[in-house]
């Protein structure tokens, strides 16, 4: 990924927990104009950072509405620059945005078990640290594509899953969902029910809804030949029956990963990415009308 960030080094030597005075120096940051790279976990030998934007208008004293992406590859691999685009036109809208790594199996040799576990640990730490990032902790969307969807879904539906040494009492479920062709079925009908193995329903978002999922918006094209149609339709049914929110958006001819900017095209792009700002004014996350 090329790219200028304006980074601040920060070591963190306990996995979750920015030091003292690594806080002291983003507090000091008063513009914050450019992206802010941060390591919130620590594992083992690996190290995991999120890359944040702020709001050009960037106030001190305000509380952002927050939105992090987890960028898909299959739990295999995948690059956090996947969602970039949108990170940037939601900063632009007034949010704290994350792009957030996690572990894969090509680079840690690793399963979905461990991806999902990192995904509730970039939410707690996001929830632990925002008073120091300006982040509204009752306004934290999560967001992703396939397996990035995956875990989004994951953190606001699963129970359990979490890193062993992590304080539990910081809850790592987001207050909405956002979810571009999501792997949220993991059951015998459903994404690689074998790889789950015998523990799958504890990792299938599909069949941990209950009372209290948060409100979701779902992308999906309509020839996707791993998401088939019926999974999303039936998993909106099982929101609406616990009586949660589920928008479900199906698209013509398209298929998996539809929703990426590309180089010809900004189509469907721009098309997900507008629908998504009119949930989240909807939520009153923002104001004003897209600007797409």
């Amino acid at each position: 990924m090329k790219m200028i960030i304006g980074l601040i080094t920060l070591l963190v030597f306990v996995a979750g927990h920015l030091k003292s005075q690594d806080l002291a120096l983003i507090k000091r940051d008063t513009e914050r104009k450019q992206p802010i790279e941060i390591p919130y976990k620590i594992i083992g030998k690996d190290t995991l950072n999120m890359i944040l934007r702020y709001p050009s208008d960037y106030k001190k004293s305000k509380k952002y509405p927050t939105i992090i992406f987890f960028f898909g590859g299959g739990w295999n691999g995948g690059t956090i620059s996947q969602f970039e685009p949108q990170a940037k036109y939601f900063a632009s809208r007034g949010m704290v945005t994350v792009l957030a790594d996690y572990r894969v199996k090509s680079r840690h040799k690793t399963t979905p078990y461990e991806a999902v576990n990192d995904a509730k640990s970039a939410m707690r730490f996001l929830r632990q640290h925002a008073k120091a990032l300006n982040i509204n902790a009752k306004k934290i969307v999560a967001s992703g594509g396939s397996a990035g969807g995956h875990l989004a879904a994951a953190c606001g539906n699963c129970p359990g899953l979490d890193e062993a040494d992590e304080d539990l009492k910081i809850s790592s479920k987001p207050n909405a969902l956002v979810l571009f062709n999501p792997v949220f079925d993991n059951g015998p009908e459903g994404f690689q029910n074998e790889r789950m193995g015998e523990r799958w329903k504890e990792i299938s978002p599909a069949h941990n809804i209950r009372k209290g999922a948060p409100p979701t918006i779902v992308f999906l094209g309509k020839n996707d030949k791993l998401i088939p149609v019926e999974i999303a339709e039936n998993y909106k049914s099982k929101m609406e029956e616990v009586g949660s929110r589920c928008d479900l958006h199906l698209y013509d001819g398209q298929k998996h990963g539809f929703f990426n900017q590309k180089k010809d095209s900004h189509e469907y792009y721009n098309k997900t990415v507008r629908e998504t700002d009119l949930f989240l004014i909807s939520l009153k996350y923002l104001k004003g009308e897209p600007q797409l």
